[in-house]
């Protein structure tokens, strides 16, 4: 079960209980609502839970939904904020990602790319989509994030927002974007996307609920370079002993 060498006592795995299912829920809400509670919904029971452990307390928790060729994606999460499509072949939902207060490191992000990169080739994933969250409701606030996903890294692909709190990049995005400060705006996980190809909608949504303003973000896994996605296998074939629970599709 061990993903890193025994100096680092970090774990990866899957959610294999109530229990667990529940922690990953308190820790979302720690997150995404501060205090103390649980973050569900009824995506919940469609989803697999990763946990990443840092001496046997959770860090890290995302969730990984697998999606049939010709599903349809208005019965997501994401669905729910966005309509679009096609997408062709089985595809994958990365959700709820979030790290405890103080408690993020390369290794934990490495290791959620380590269960995602297991779960795209058990299944045969052509694509990865999800909602790339921004703390906080004032898009101002990252208009150096949102010129630079404006000017380099939207997608070809129909995405039209649902949900009508939206704001199209364009409208407030700084045209003099710093691009250094740019990333230092965008979360995590979506730099690693758009290491990697990824691509973001020209719309983003204000999402009362969760207190966040999110982009529509997609990975088509045949665009991710050659050494990039070599590196993401090796990382991912140290996690031999990884339980990822029993394959699905919904």
């Amino acid at each position: 079960m061990t993903v890193l060498p025994a100096t680092a006592p970090i774990l990866c795995r899957m959610a294999m209980s109530a229990d667990d299912v529940a922690a990953c829920q308190a820790l979302r809400y720690a997150c995404f609502h501060g205090g103390t509670g649980l973050d569900a919904d009824q995506f919940d029971v469609l989803s697999d839970h990763v946990m990443v452990e840092r001496d046997g307390v959770l860090v890290c928790t995302l969730r990984l939904r697998v999606l049939p060729d010709g599903a349809d994606f208005s019965g997501t999460y994401t669905g729910g904020f966005y309509d679009f499509g096609p997408l062709k072949g089985p595809t994958l939902e990365v959700g709820r990602f979030c790290v405890a207060q103080g408690a993020f490191s390369s290794d934990v992000l490495r290791l959620a790319w380590a269960a995602i990169t297991q779960r795209v080739d058990a299944c045969n994933i052509s694509h990865l989509f999800g909602c790339a969250s921004f703390a906080g409701t004032n898009p101002v606030a990252y208009a150096d994030a949102f010129g630079v996903l404006q000017a380099k890294h939207l997608g070809r692909i129909k995405i039209a927002p649902k949900a009508t709190d939206n704001k199209k990049l364009s409208e407030i995005n700084s045209a003099d974007h710093d691009p250094r400060l740019a990333l230092q705006q965008m979360p995590p996980l979506l730099r690693s996307y758009l290491g990697m190809g990824g691509y973001v909608s020209d719309h983003l949504i204000v999402d009362h609920t969760l207190g966040t303003l999110h982009v529509f973000t997609g990975l088509d896994i045949a665009t991710i370079p050659v050494a990039r996605a070599r590196s993401l296998r090796a990382l991912a074939a140290q996690t031999e002993g990884l339980h990822m629970g029993p394959l699905r599709t919904t």
